[in-house]
């Protein structure tokens, strides 16, 4: 299946089918190996575009595979890729991967194991050398920073579980990932999640 048809179904279905795929940019080649799907729009409170668009969020509403990048907790950039529609607003969040090529570049004067350079969708961005500036640019017209090749099959490794660090709809099983690889990141429940689960059990 080609990389325009994935982007082009809803991020359930697209976020899986990225895994294993190389993702390139300013020198360095990443394996993905975790990624996170939110629906935008779509009924799903823990994306950015739940409420519509915004001009940070703009890029979300552009098409699949625009590139969403925000700034998280005042200090790091991650990274997204639209799927679907315009103006649906669905998206993938690049949450892990492997450095395969480019070391020298993804250090970018880190010293952090191998496995560690972009486990997190912050350390990802890093590594590739993503900021704002590649916000709202297409990794399907070959112009922007970020290129996407395919990878190899990944033979049923793939697993699914909770998304990572949300406090809304933070059951959905909307996180994805290589079942054994190192370079997947921890999973993480909000505690802001927790409390709102133990609230629903109380009433």
């Amino acid at each position: 299946m080609s990389l325009e048809h994935i982007l082009e179904g809803p991020p359930e279905e697209a976020a899986p089918a990225l895994l294993g795929r190389y993702i390139h940019a300013h020198g360095v080649t990443v394996r993905l190996t975790e990624v996170e799907a939110y629906a935008g729009t779509a009924g799903d409170p823990a994306s950015h575009a739940h409420r519509g668009p915004t001009p940070r969020n703009a890029s979300m509403f552009e098409g699949p595979g625009t590139l969403y990048v925000y700034f998280s907790y005042g200090m790091h950039w991650c990274v997204n890729i639209t799927c679907g529609p315009v103006g649906v607003a669905s998206a993938v969040l690049l949450r892990a991967g492997q450095v395969v090529d480019g070391l020298e570049h993804a250090r970018r004067g880190r010293t952090i194991p191998l496995k560690d350079l972009a486990r997190g969708p912050a350390r990802l961005a890093k590594s590739l050398g993503l900021d704002r500036t590649a916000d709202g640019t297409n990794l399907l017209d070959g112009n922007g920073p970020l290129t996407i090749v395919p990878g190899h099959d990944l033979g049923g490794r793939i697993r699914t579980g909770p998304r990572t660090g949300v406090s809304k709809e933070a059951d959905r099983p909307w996180r994805f990932w290589i079942d054994g690889d190192p370079t997947v990141s921890p999973y993480r429940r909000s505690p802001r999640a927790v409390q709102i689960r133990n609230d629903a059990v109380r009433e």
